[in-house]
């Protein structure tokens, strides 16, 4: 597995990953992402400011993440201290087909290589309050469960907020 920065060539592969990952979401009840969001100009976006990265194994895209220093201001609900620089981990997704192999682990992991890279202590990220398989990854990993947030641009839905300091 290789994980790299995304180009604007992978904008097909990735929009084919997210399509068959939604309906998955839905099924276990998971709202968080829909027709709309994420979208290729999402991920355009992302590409364009270098910050897009996709797992690579045999060619295939197995994975993303936008990795930034962009903080939701509701992190403040938990007491997150956005004075601080944080790398933070948005649109993690895997491909069905390459679950259970490292992905998100990987992708988390170049998280924390960027935040050594920049000398960055803090780690942060947020999932959907339904999605079980990253609230049992997260604190795998070494993060630390911070509290329950609302996101204003996702009304109606509640998300549980990690952060991972670096020592």
């Amino acid at each position: 597995m290789t994980v790299r920065q995304a180009t604007t060539a992978d904008l097909p592969a990735l929009m084919t990953l997210i399509q068959r990952i939604v309906p998955l979401m839905h099924e276990a009840g998971n709202f968080q992402w829909d027709a709309h969001y994420p979208n290729e100009t999402v991920f355009g976006q992302d590409i364009a400011k270098g910050q897009l990265w996709v797992a690579d194994i045999d060619g295939q895209i197995a994975g993303l993440a936008a990795l930034t220093e962009d903080q939701e201001p509701e992190y403040a609900q938990v007491g997150f201290d956005l004075s601080q620089r944080a790398i933070v981990t948005h649109r993690l997704a895997v491909d069905p087909a390459f679950r259970g192999q490292g992905v998100a682990a990987a992708l988390l992991a170049q998280a924390e290589q960027l935040a050594i890279d920049r000398s960055i202590l803090f780690l942060r990220i947020d999932t959907n309050s339904e999605n079980q398989a990253t609230q049992k990854l997260f604190p795998k990993l070494g993060y630390q469960y911070a509290g329950e947030i609302t996101l204003g641009f996702r009304p109606g839905l509640r998300f549980m907020a990690y952060e991972k300091k670096l020592v």
